[in-house]
């Protein structure tokens, strides 16, 4: 019988993989990315402490009235550019990029892209 595996288990396992290198320490913090059917979430994580530092996503209520009628890669690219917007404000101005799995295309790379125009450097 065939048996046809999961994309997310996939992504996970890729996730796995990336995390093996990929650490947020309090000079660099882990800007990590999850993305959902609907939604995109983007957060500057302190590894070392376990702390979140900075968060963004199209659920916040800032973004949320906007956002009505924008393509996906639009609300991720403002989704970036707050959560830019926010690690400035707490001190972050470099980070180390974790695209949580995702390919680095798309909805994914727009977030990063925001977020390097908004002053964080990768």
């Amino acid at each position: 019988m065939i048996t046809k595996k999961s994309s997310n288990e996939a992504r996970k396992k890729r996730h796995r993989r990336i995390r093996n290198r990929v650490v947020g320490t309090p000079a660099r913090p882990r800007l990590c990315v999850f993305r959902s059917l609907k939604h995109i979430y983007a957060q500057v994580v302190d590894d070392s402490q376990g702390r979140t530092l900075a968060s963004a996503s199209t659920l916040d209520a800032g973004l949320r009235g906007d956002l009505t009628t924008m393509p996906k890669v639009e609300e991720a690219a403002r989704v970036g550019a707050l959560v830019a917007e926010r690690a400035k404000a707490a001190g972050v101005t470099t980070v180390v990029f974790d695209r949580g799995g995702y390919l680095y295309h798309g909805r994914v790379q727009r977030l990063a892209d925001a977020a390097r125009e908004g002053g964080l450097v990768f």
